[in-house]
């Protein structure tokens, strides 16, 4: 699984994550239109370029939102697999939830840690993240949580019920991957959707260090 010195494409990465119980999107991968039709994955879909070499896949169009139809999928894959010349990743689209982002660092001087914050569209926004050095603790994990300005969410707010507990699981699992893989140099997980009863992963980068 890992790759000195290089990225992981989105499938590898969610494969990782999937190995410590961290739940993320229904996917296969495939190289063409009838490779796709055949997968047994629900409508609506999402198709993205799948490449170790493009990890930001909207900033150069690589990605088609709620398809719908046979057709819409066909075309989509057809599309970004001829742009490419890579393989494309299809995926349920998720139905929206709170958005959420974690992550790891594997910084030179102060080793390995982790972060949590307020995901998607609001992550530049609000900048509102907390770190620790990792490994942690659940407890750490609960008091990461409490110092986002987004812990209002979780609280209750505007009727909101979402599954605190999940999220800390995930940043435990996440703490555990990181120690287990010491070459890990950078994992971004955004956005994680967090429901009232679980979360979902739909994207995720990892850079391996030499």
């Amino acid at each position: 699984m890992e790759h000195p010195g290089a990225a992981l494409s989105e499938n590898q990465a969610k494969e990782l994550l999937q190995q410590y119980g961290i739940p993320t999107t229904t996917f296969a991968v495939v190289d063409e239109a009838d490779d796709a039709v055949e997968l047994d994955i629900a409508f609506p879909m999402v198709a993205k370029v799948c490449s170790s070499d493009i990890l930001h896949k909207s900033d150069v169009d690589g990605v088609r939102l709620n398809i719908q139809s046979e057709a819409e999928l066909r075309s989509a894959v057809d599309s970004l697999a001829e742009r490419f010349d890579a393989p494309v990743l299809v995926e349920h689209m998720e139905p929206p939830g709170v958005e959420m982002i974690a992550g790891l660092l594997n910084d030179p001087s102060f080793g390995l840690s982790i972060m949590a914050g307020m995901g998607g569209v609001y992550t530049e926004l609000y900048n509102d993240v907390s770190f620790r050095l990792a490994p942690i603790t659940r407890r750490d994990a609960e008091a990461m949580l409490s110092e986002l300005t987004a812990v209002r969410l979780f609280e209750g707010f505007r009727d909101m019920h979402l599954d605190r507990n999940a999220l800390i699981d995930m940043l435990l699992s996440l703490s555990t991957l990181g120690s287990d893989h010491p070459s890990l140099k950078q994992m971004d997980v955004n956005p994680v959707l967090v429901y009232e009863d679980g979360i979902t992963v739909v994207d995720a980068k990892v850079i391996m260090g030499e």
